[in-house]
């Protein structure tokens, strides 16, 4: 092929004789190369030997030389004490807001009334409050065996008293006399209420309930359903105690917004006055009505067609009767949350919270016995 056609030719190798006159120019010596650049062992970063160094020993040495920092300066125990004082003020503001403990009745209105249609499904069973009727192991201390719903109570109680339930400054039991050992360990609650001043009407919770309300929501009749019963009836009964004894929080709530005229009243032990002051019936009236629209709420049969009874608690078909609701509070519930305010109320300056008052708090939540 012609070389000058062609658009690729080899490259031709240099010659032996070109090689040797100038090699040593093209390229330095060997030795000139070894010095101009180091040696691939001598480069940095290969392979060549590096000083290790200890990572605890350098950080001793920055110690040693660093300066030794300034001590912290001392709290003011002055203000240390009034920023726990005023912390603790604030958790008891809140936990007694009225607006807070409004909350929490609101929720137990709720409670009350699903626990009620609950119970309301059986028949009255009346064998399950006769002693003897339905044999139950233990006795009561007079000699007495238990009824199967005081054995199930009882029984529940020594359940739930073991994992801290009646420890909580809200819960009161039937029982408290019976109450067992705890099983976890205790929780030392915020001293928000008095402990001389702590009241436990289980007993007339209980005769309220069983002579006035259980016949109005239950149908006469047996049904054999003697569990299921009884243990309705122990839900009913300790929502209704929690939503009463509750009274306390606002009988605390009241004292500490109109301390002098309270303390005033107790210091002559005024009860009717007290009843006077705390009673708010503007407030009881909506409470009532409110109580009556959640049971036609919550308790309506509802159809498919979507035809049922009016909120107000005229016509339709209720699980519950909304008279009923309303009646259990105008003549029970919020009578007898204002005696457990009056009489927390008379007790309230009785002490100061020490060895007095713990042993008040003992008697009223372990020391009454049983509630019937």
């Amino acid at each position: 092929m012609n070389a000058v056609g062609s658009c690729w030719q080899p490259t031709r190798r240099p010659s032996s004789a070109h090689r040797q006159q100038g090699g040593a120019k093209l390229r330095p010596s060997a030795a000139a190369a070894r010095a101009v650049r180091p040696a691939r062992w001598q480069r940095p970063g290969w392979h060549t030997p590096q000083r290790m160094v200890n990572p605890v020993a350098a950080a001793a040495a920055q110690q040693q030389e660093a300066p030794p920092p300034p001590p912290p300066l001392p709290a003011a125990p002055a203000a240390a004490a009034a920023a726990s004082c005023a912390a603790q003020d604030a958790d008891l503001s809140t936990a007694l807001s009225l607006a807070n403990i409004r909350q929490t009745l609101i929720r137990l209105e709720d409670t009350i009334i699903f626990s009620l249609i609950e119970r309301a499904q059986f028949a009255r069973n009346d064998a399950v409050y006769q002693p003897d009727a339905i044999p139950v192991p233990g006795l009561r201390p007079d000699g007495r065996r238990y009824s199967l719903f005081e054995y199930l109570l009882r029984e529940t109680e020594q359940v739930h008293g073991r994992i801290r339930r009646y420890t909580s400054p809200d819960e009161y039991a039937f029982f408290p006399g019976d109450l067992p050992p705890l099983v976890l360990p205790p929780i030392t609650y915020e001293q928000v209420l008095a402990p001389c001043a702590l009241v436990n009407i289980n007993a007339s919770i209980m005769d309220m309930y069983l002579e006035h309300l259980l016949p109005e929501i239950a149908a006469p009749g047996d049904d054999h359903n003697y569990g299921s019963s009884a243990m309705n009836d122990v839900t009913v009964l300790q929502a209704l105690s929690k939503r009463i004894h509750y009274g306390m929080f606002v009988a605390e709530a009241k004292f500490r917004k109109q301390t002098a005229e309270y303390s005033e009243l107790i210091a002559r032990q005024d009860a009717d006055a007290i009843m006077e002051l705390l009673t708010d019936r503007a407030v009881e009236l909506r409470v009532i009505e409110r109580v009556r629209l959640k049971a036609a709420t919550f308790g309506q049969d509802l159809e498919v067609s979507g035809a049922a009874g009016g909120a107000n608690g005229s016509g339709g078909s209720y699980k519950v009767r909304p008279e009923v609701v309303a009646q259990l509070y105008e003549q029970w519930v919020m009578p007898l949350t204002k005696e457990v305010e009056v009489q927390y109320l008379l007790r309230r300056l009785d002490g100061d919270g020490g060895a007095a008052g713990q042993q008040a708090q003992q008697q009223q939540q372990h020391g009454g016995g049983a509630a019937r």
